[in-house]
């Protein structure tokens, strides 16, 4: 029955070339990923059922989001596209896994003087003794699935962690936070062959197009920083073949070695309060990890670094006419490139405001000079992406945050998820923010190297606000 009916959604998906926007080809061999976590409150037997998941996907799939089961390509016009071809379609890799132990053995309890309970998937734990050591990534890169879905099920246990992995090129964090609500949502109605979703995604990229077309672009300050760096220096590429040297990138491997603070809702605002009251929770936060990890790499490395990098990637949807239910990528970095000396001897409050000057004044212009960069001058992107790390002479702090994001309310119709984690991302120095509803605080994810790590942990300006769970 389910094949049958699986079937009959697949068939009604037609040939079609979907053109890529330049910042989908730009994030080309990365992936955006989850790992959501349900609990059966209710002891429902068909509680998150395996048939139904994804029967569920396959309608979402065939009805709104063809480009998941197409495959990259270049057009005849020099362009990338996704092939969806129904003869041939890219199908999702989906699959049940049992682990022969409770999930709580993954749990990380902590007790807060307010009387929450906190509960926190200690995925580095999961790795090590649930016998799964690894979870499968989305990839075009071999005759793999570009979208990996995982049902993960626990001995003796009422949680079920649903885990995702789906290609960068087609979905930016806030359209896949999207597609995981308009799956949910399909899944909820499959018994109403009708049904249609409530705010379908916008899927043509020529709705960006059009509407940088009428933006003139305007350069940000971080890329004449990275032309001085010498990206200016390195070989041209002419446009016309950007997208299939991009299209032909290898897969980023994920950074294994993360590691997870928790901040309650009250040290949050201590540390706001501490810093700058003025300033926004974000930048609080920024400031003080900003100084905290580049003191930890001059320990680590006895030396001084000549640049501390801060990025914070921005959702453009926000700041244009572009629908907010734009399936593509529409989100830019803006990037602060602060020296380290003066780093190391301002304050949180100067760090907090130089961050701002670089990374609050962000507009669709910038984002346009960023779209004319990728086409023109592929070599800053380069120059930035060998700079955005800790090394001996440079320290980062990426923060992407997605609390603003409607995680919570991804329910497939058994309620919605007690606990948001994801698996390994990319790129060391990334770090994510996820809202926390069990007790109103926050969770950063950082990939931070374990070497460093260790440092940081002695960091009495970090603890005085947060808590390490792994």
């Amino acid at each position: 029955m389910l094949a049958a009916t699986l079937n009959t959604h697949l068939s009604s998906i037609k040939a079609q070339d979907i053109e890529l926007g330049t910042i989908d080809i730009a994030t080309f061999g990365a992936n955006v990923d989850g790992m959501i976590i349900y609990k059966n409150m209710t002891d429902d037997t068909e509680f998150m059922a395996t048939n139904r998941i994804t029967n569920g996907l396959y309608k979402v799939i065939a009805d709104y989001y063809p480009i998941v089961v197409g495959r990259p390509s270049i057009g005849k016009n020099g362009k990338g596209v996704i092939v969806v071809d129904p003869d041939n379609l890219c199908m999702p890799d989906i699959a049940e896994l049992s682990v022969e132990l409770p999930a709580e053995h993954f749990f990380e309890t902590r007790n807060y003087k307010n009387g929450d309970m906190v509960k926190f998937f200690n995925l580095r734990k999961f790795f090590r003794e649930s016998g799964i050591s690894a979870l499968p990534e989305a990839t075009f890169s071999r005759d793999h699935s570009a979208a990996i879905v995982r049902l993960i099920r626990f001995k003796d246990s009422p949680y079920v962690v649903l885990y995702v992995s789906l290609p960068h090129v087609i979905f930016d964090g806030t359209a896949i936070a999207a597609f995981l609500n308009n799956w949910a949502e399909c899944t909820r109605n499959l018994n109403n062959p009708e049904y249609k979703l409530k705010y379908p995604p916008v899927n043509d990229r020529k709705v960006v197009r059009d509407y940088f077309d009428t933006v003139t672009a305007i350069e940000p300050p971080h890329t004449k920083h990275f032309k001085d760096l010498g990206a200016e220096s390195l070989v041209k590429v002419p446009s016309s073949v950007i997208a299939a040297l991009l299209l032909a990138a290898p897969d980023i491997p994920a950074f294994e070695e993360q590691h997870l603070l928790h901040f309650t809702a009250e040290k949050l605002e201590q540390l706001r309060q501490d810093v700058d009251k003025a300033q926004t929770t974000n930048l609080a936060l920024a400031a003080v990890l900003t100084k905290t990890i580049l003191q930890a790499n001059i320990q680590m490395f006895n030396s001084m670094p000549t640049w501390s990098y801060v990025m914070f990637p921005y959702d453009c949807r926000h700041r244009t006419e572009v629908p907010m239910t734009y399936s593509g990528n529409l989100s830019f970095s803006a990037i602060a490139p602060l020296e380290s000396q003066t780093v190391l001897d301002g304050s949180y409050k100067e760090i907090a405001q130089a961050i701002k000057e670089h990374c609050s004044k962000v507009s669709s212009e910038y984002a346009k000079s960023l779209i004319y960069t990728v086409k023109n001058e592929i070599g800053i992107l380069f120059q930035a992406g060998i700079s955005l790390c800790n090394l001996p002479d440079m320290s980062y702090v990426g923060l992407t945050n997605l609390c603003y994001m409607s995680l919570y309310s991804i329910d497939f119709g058994y309620g919605g998820p007690k606990i948001l984690s994801n698996g390994y991302f990319i790129r060391e120095g990334m770090q994510r923010i996820y809202s926390n509803k069990q007790d109103g605080g926050i969770d950063l994810f950082m990939n931070v190297k374990d070497d460093l790590f260790e440092y940081l942990k002695k960091s009495d300006e970090l603890l005085k606000y947060a808590d390490i769970i792994f």
